[in-house]
């Protein structure tokens, strides 16, 4: 039960900060693409320099 509120609270938040600070939002996304892409590049190189 506390979990399923805790989302709930997590999702509703997600929607005020987008709402209300769209520009702040925007950087804190991209930055956190950014990171994922990075990771994933890393985890490409670690398995080609695995397997090569």
């Amino acid at each position: 039960m506390i979990k399923k509120v805790l989302t709930w609270l997590g999702i509703a938040f997600l929607i005020f900060f987008i709402a209300f600070n769209p520009n702040s939002a925007a950087s804190v996304f991209e930055s956190l693409g950014g990171t994922i892409a990075d990771i994933a590049r890393g985890f490409g190189t670690f398995f080609t320099n695995l397997v090569a």
